[in-house]
């Protein structure tokens, strides 16, 4: 194949992304509430398709495709349990946090959870500032180097050298339109990927003869096409339920991601918020479909040798059934897809540190772009530190702020007030349950947020049941 062709054509898409996410220089009102939340201006088709793009980027691109080449007809509960568990969650806290943005006139995720009712909950505001940053840091680490990878196939560079790139590409997203730009770029990457997506599979599939032929292919691998993967919790069906339910909680854990929620935030009125789901859950459940059947005929495709990397799978398959354009674009929209992640990924770090971190906010543009260019230093420097899967590395990351946020963003979209101190309980105790669960190597049975959702959640509704007893022993001794 031309490998020089297929680089012409990367640069030029990645060039054509970059320059969409640069132009929303034009719209910036250089205010601190347009740099985060676009000054709430954004339209329901952008904050579907952008949500979706955030949600999956480096994640599903890298690592879902790499866990269905390893994994099989199995990976398929991840698809189903978190589109599901995202659904649902969606059913009752989009739309409210939206409304409570607006109320509270906050620019930060932790700001909003805060500020809910109003109040003096500044020990709150900061310890999701901090939570935010440690894991968000990580995560947008992760995405350095989902696009490192990337490159890694394209042109056999070292995966440093792509991060660094990747790097240099946020920093221009951050100079130029903060949250406005990703949204664009994100809009623009989810509508070339899915294209470019289903073209590699239509062609994958007819390679092999058409569906029975492919299927037939998988029937030749041991276990692929097993309902069920073998390291289950349980045995038999308990087991696989048990499975199915803990990737629901993965799903569920959307709410708890920032540099996600922010963008239901961004939307420009609540009314236009069941658009802006229509949009994003046509686009996700598309796309994740064609992105497991992606991941299950690469399989068929590459070899399954010990030194093969499966994170790689989706790369390596382009580069052997697609034209060198479209391999262009398939490679530019990866690099892409994790770059305006990672930058959604600081520029939630960068809020954390100048709206609720410090004791005085920052409302100079320059200072707070600054700040983010710092941050994204950072995340280079973890990229490049270490050396765990893309994979793994979300999944840890997603689970932590998933165990730590979810169930108060639960419990204050149900009506509760939970006392501060309650509430910073709550979400320590979520957070080191997931840890715990992770470190001593349960998740590879149960997701580690199922139980940190859990135990937070129990922790929130014994404190608000022991505030309204007291309340009511007050009241009598009165």
């Amino acid at each position: 194949m031309d490998n020089t062709l297929i680089a012409l054509s990367f640069i030029g898409f990645l060039l054509g992304f970059t320059l969409i996410g640069l132009s929303s220089l034009l719209k910036s009102r250089g205010t601190r509430q347009d740099y985060y939340l676009a000054d709430n201006t954004v339209s329901p088709w952008l904050v579907g398709l952008s949500a979706v793009a955030t949600n999956n980027s480096g994640y599903m691109f890298i690592g879902v495709i790499g866990y269905t080449y390893a994994t099989g007809l199995a990976s398929i509960w991840l698809m189903i349990g978190w589109i599901a568990g995202d659904f649902l969650a969606s059913l009752f806290v989009h739309s409210r946090l939206r409304e409570a943005t607006e109320n509270s006139d906050e620019a930060s995720y932790a700001g909003v959870l805060s500020g809910w009712y109003g109040g003096d909950n500044h020990q709150l505001q900061r310890l999701i500032g901090v939570i935010s940053l440690i894991f968000l840091l990580a995560y947008a680490g992760a995405q350095l180097v989902a696009g490192g990878k990337a490159l890694q196939v394209l042109f056999g560079w070292a995966p440093w050298m792509g991060a660094v790139i990747g790097a240099v590409v946020v920093s221009l997203y951050c100079f130029a339109g903060g949250i406005r730009a990703s949204i664009w770029t994100d809009a623009a990457q989810s509508t070339v990927m899915i294209i470019a997506m289903f073209a590699l599979l239509v062609v994958a599939t007819q390679s092999l003869g058409g569906v029975g032929g492919a299927i037939s292919s998988m029937q030749e691998v041991a276990g692929f096409l097993d309902w069920f993967p073998k390291d289950l919790a349980l045995p038999g069906i308990a087991g696989g339920i048990l499975f199915a339910v803990s990737w629901l909680f993965a799903g569920l854990s959307v709410i708890g991601q920032p540099h996600i929620m922010v963008r239901f935030m961004a939307l420009n009125n609540q009314a236009s918020m069941r658009q802006a789901r229509a949009w994003y859950y046509l686009w996700f459940i598309a796309f994740y479909c064609i992105t497991t059947g992606v991941g299950m005929l690469s399989r068929v495709y590459l070899s399954d040798s010990g030194s093969f990397d499966a994170e790689l799978a989706l790369p390596m398959m382009a580069l052997e059934l697609l034209p060198p354009l479209v391999v262009g674009l398939v490679l530019a929209g990866i690099f892409a897809a994790t770059m305006s992640t990672a930058d959604s990924l600081i520029l939630s770090c960068s809020a954390a540190i100048t709206h609720d971190l410090l004791p005085h906010r920052i409302e100079r543009p320059l200072l707070i772009k600054f700040t983010t260019i710092a941050i994204t230093g950072c995340a280079l420097l973890l990229a490049l530190s270490n050396n765990q899967s893309v994979f793994s590395l979300v999944i840890m990351a997603w689970s932590g702020l998933a165990s730590a946020f979810a169930p108060l963003l639960i419990v204050l979209c149900l009506g509760m007030k939970p006392r501060q101190s309650i509430s910073i309980i709550a979400a320590l105790t979520g957070l080191l349950t997931a840890l715990l669960w992770r470190y001593l190597g349960w998740h590879h049975a149960v997701y580690e947020g199922l139980p940190g959702i859990l135990v937070g959640c129990a922790v929130l509704v014994l404190g608000h049941q022991w505030k309204a007893r007291l309340d009511g022993t007050i009241i009598r001794a009165r």
